[in-house]
């Protein structure tokens, strides 16, 4: 039993630094649309704090050639790839009937940095990681941990379970999830006055860290939740990638400069 808190509580610790240099660092955002140059790094507002910058890609790899979706796998129908952004798209005539995603075929990442830079223009999305298929509720349909998104920026930025166990850590909540439970352990800013952060219409970047049991999601620049997983029944430490397309009107969603890195 001493092990295992002495365990937690050093999640905990960890924790608690990534929000302490991701909520007092300063990101620099590139312009839509520029190229990715050098790892820039960026400037700590603290000693020993150096900002996470969403350029710095030192020791990633890219995920999503621009050009084609190799690697990728989803429903044709909605998935294209157009200047060198992934697209997918619904409308009145082609409405998506049950949740689909478009599935990373490169691998089951255990514990990575995921970065990349999304847009929208209505109803839900998200990113999924750690997931896994369900072939016989239908093809492309996924379960797991979700860094969700949605264009009236009600849900983005929380941690959700898709097919699981639902809202894991709404915006602003760093949480602890135990068997059958929930604890919110720490609030780390108002989910408004992250929401103010999040941009409509408009690029947004995402950076997922997931390691151990320790996830994180940080939305252009600023850490919006966090969960560490003490559940071994509930949890996932593996799994695929994919992007969502949800339900409901019809959608536009855009993704690119997608960029992973194994821990």
């Amino acid at each position: 039993m001493k092990k295992l808190v002495a365990i937690s509580a050093a999640l905990f610790v960890a924790a608690l630094l990534i929000f302490q240099q991701t909520s007092t660092s300063a990101q620099q955002q590139p312009p839509a649309g520029a190229p990715q140059g050098p790892p820039r790094g960026g400037a700590g507002r603290g000693p020993g704090i150096e900002a996470l910058a969403a350029d710095d890609h030192t020791g990633f790899e890219v995920i999503f050639d621009g050009k084609t979706l190799k690697g990728w796998d989803g429903d044709p129908q909605f998935w294209r790839v157009e200047g060198e952004t992934i697209i997918g798209e619904s409308t009145a005539e082609k409405p998506v009937k049950l949740n689909t995603f478009l599935i990373w075929r490169g691998g089951q990442p255990k514990d990575f940095e995921l970065k990349l830079e999304y847009k929208m223009n209505s109803t839900n999305s998200g990113v999924q990681y750690r997931s896994v298929e369900l072939p016989d509720v239908g093809k492309w349909v996924l379960k797991g941990y979700q860094a969700d998104i949605d264009f009236a920026n009600q849900y983005t930025g929380q941690l959700y379970e898709e097919r699981g166990r639902g809202f894991l850590a709404m915006r602003g909540q760093m949480t602890q999830l135990q068997p059958g439970k929930k604890r919110v352990v720490a609030n780390l800013r108002s989910g408004d006055e992250l929401k103010a952060l999040i941009k409509t219409n408009d690029w947004n970047q995402v950076h997922i860290i997931a390691h151990g049991n320790v996830l994180t999601h940080i939305f252009n620049g600023h850490l919006m939740a966090q969960t560490v997983d003490d559940d071994p029944a509930g949890r996932a430490m593996g799994g695929l990638l994919g992007f969502q397309m949800h339900t409901g009107p019809p959608m536009k969603l855009e993704l690119r400069n997608i960029w992973l890195k194994n821990l």
